[in-house]
């Protein structure tokens, strides 16, 4: 009889995949896989809850540039993955789970659960793995969908059949990555290139948003170019915020999550070209911010309707950098100052961009509280440009995303769920595809409530993670939500956890930041100690974000 099990050849085909890091809770339908997998060289996060093991892969994929790995045994470990799996797949990131499940050959089983209806209810593709034999190639199958379509794949692997001998030849699969087609640049038709470039040459007023394409096609200097030349501001949307840090006239987050400035810039746009993006409802605002006739849609899928509404009227079906490419080479060379559009962009707007507060209405604060947005002032000024920061969910999310100058591709946030709570796994994702460099996450203290436990797994993996909690002692969006409709407070306030002492029950640092001009001490203290350290900071439940102030009509 073969001493190799089917557990030791299925790791072998997630090595042979370039399976290097995963992320894991342990059971019985998947803990032999994984000490497998491990034995192969494989680096694996041991979380303390199922969810957190796939949104840290989920933050790691986005964060390293490549296929997502967690495990979580079946049953009650399937369940638990429920929050993260459509955020996934409505983020478009690649990831592969190894799922146990129950076992085929036992008539009753604790733990078993049909699992597919679960999976797919997520949006997310389900692979049962019955039958040993094909196994492998089942395997390099799901790394291909997941590699090809940006996707979550989830293999259910019955962990009875992971014991089988494995009483065959073994060679592995051809790797995944090589059976990609070769991807090429998509080229714009030239009628529709034509009607672009008599768009923007006919337009004054120009600004051009760029997505998450714009990263992926390389083309941020493109897109810079095409804005000097017709005089066009720069935006981004959230997930891409960045990308154009240091231009000057960059207005900053197209959206909901705009700042003054930009509001009133993008509402004063003839004409937004939306480059590599979704145009999902954030971007507009709801169409609060600028209408579908003023949109020209530059994307490889361009879209009419998004979420619900029409969101462009114009398009141009290209990869982002070949699009602004032609459509620099097909622009007239004339200067933007005498081109009408050189009006559009001023030394006072510069000055407004750069100093200008992000939301300059006024609250009461109370004696020994902080305003949130003094805190992320404070904060932008103290942490180095060059660490990674990443935004959670929540009220103080809107303030947090107002830092300036800071690259893109040093900050991540995955929002397309809507669920908080998921920070501190992301934070973990990040630290993990990034090993050497210093990670940052901005989280209320709601959110980081809800998965607490994993502070225990940064100290043992000894992650370089800062925790900013903004601690206004309840869930912000609700209270003010509640407080707008003159309902009870009760259900959402909570009172203010003293998260100094919390961390130091998990064996890391913890500091209480009662004055914002402690913090550049508080900064170079840790580039001294690194690993995990939480920053608390008591901010009042006064200051109402202005996507609230808005959404409920809060004066």
């Amino acid at each position: 009889m073969s001493s190799t099990h089917t557990f030791e050849i299925l790791a072998e085909c997630f090595r042979n995949e370039g399976a290097g890091v995963c992320f894991a809770l342990l059971g019985d339908a998947n803990m032999n896989w994984a000490s497998a997998l491990a034995d192969r060289g494989c680096e694996f996060f041991y979380v303390r809850d199922e969810h957190c093991a796939v949104a840290a892969a989920m933050a790691w994929a986005r964060s390293a540039g490549d296929v997502g790995v967690a495990t979580v045994t079946c049953g009650p470990g399937v369940t638990q993955i429920l929050t993260a799996l459509p955020a996934a797949v409505r983020a478009n990131i690649p990831l592969v789970i190894f799922a146990g499940e129950a076992p085929l050959g036992k008539p009753w089983y604790n733990q078993k659960i049909n699992q597919r209806p679960f999976i797919e209810a997520c949006g997310a593709r389900y692979d049962s793995l019955h039958h040993v034999a094909s196994m492998p190639l089942q395997i390099r199958d799901a790394f291909l969908y997941a590699r090809s379509n940006n996707q979550p794949v989830v293999l259910g692997v019955p962990f009875d059949l992971q014991e089988l001998p494995w009483d065959q030849e073994f060679t592995a699969p051809q790797r995944s990555s090589k059976l990609l087609p070769v991807k090429s640049r998509l080229y714009p038709d030239q009628r529709y290139l034509d009607m672009a470039v008599r768009m923007i040459t006919s337009a004054k007023r120009i600004v051009l948003i760029g997505g998450r394409g714009v990263i992926e096609s390389a083309a941020s200097a493109k897109c810079v170019a095409l804005a000097d030349q017709t005089g066009a501001l720069l935006a981004t949307t959230l997930p891409a915020r960045g990308v154009f840090h240091d231009h000057s006239f960059c207005i900053g987050i197209a959206g909901g999550f705009a700042s003054d400035t930009a509001r009133r810039c993008l509402q004063q746009a003839d004409l937004i070209i939306a480059v590599g993006c979704r145009l999902a409802q954030h971007t507009s605002d709801s169409g609060k911010l600028f209408d579908s006739s003023a949109v020209l849609h530059i994307d490889t899928v361009p879209r009419s309707v998004s979420q619900g509404r029409v969101a462009a009227e114009h398009h141009l079906q290209c990869d982002a950098r070949a699009g602004i490419d032609a459509i620099l080479a097909h622009l007239p060379a004339c200067p933007v100052s005498q081109s009408g559009a050189g009006e559009w962009r001023s030394d006072v707007l510069a000055d407004e961009i750069k100093n200008a507060p992000a939301d300059a209405a006024r609250f009461d604060i109370e004696d020994g509280l902080h305003d949130p947005r003094d805190v992320v002032s404070a904060l932008d000024s103290a942490v180095p440009k060059d660490w990674f920061t990443v935004n959670s969910s929540g009220h103080c999310s809107w303030f947090t995303a107002q830092m300036k100058g800071r690259p893109a591709d040093r900050f991540l946030t995955i929002r397309e769920f809507g669920a908080i709570g998921n920070g501190i796994a992301f934070a973990m994702g990040v630290a993990a595809a990034n090993r050497e460099q210093t990670v940052v996450l901005f989280d209320g203290d709601g959110s980081l409530l809800m998965h607490i436990q994993e502070l225990e797994t940064i100290r043992r993996h000894n992650l370089n993670i800062i925790i900013c909690v903004f601690n206004d002692g309840a869930y912000g969006s609700e209270i003010h939500k509640l407080r707008v409709e003159g309902l009870r407070e009760d259900g959402t306030v909570f009172g203010r956890p003293d998260f100094a002492q919390i961390a130091l029950g998990f064996g890391i640092s913890g500091t209480c930041v009662d004055k914002l001009e402690d913090l550049d001490s508080l900064v170079a203290l840790y580039k001294t100690r690194r690993g995990a350290a939480i920053w608390d900071f008591h901010v009042s439940d006064k200051v109402v974000s202005p996507v609230i102030r808005r959404s409920h009509h809060i004066k």
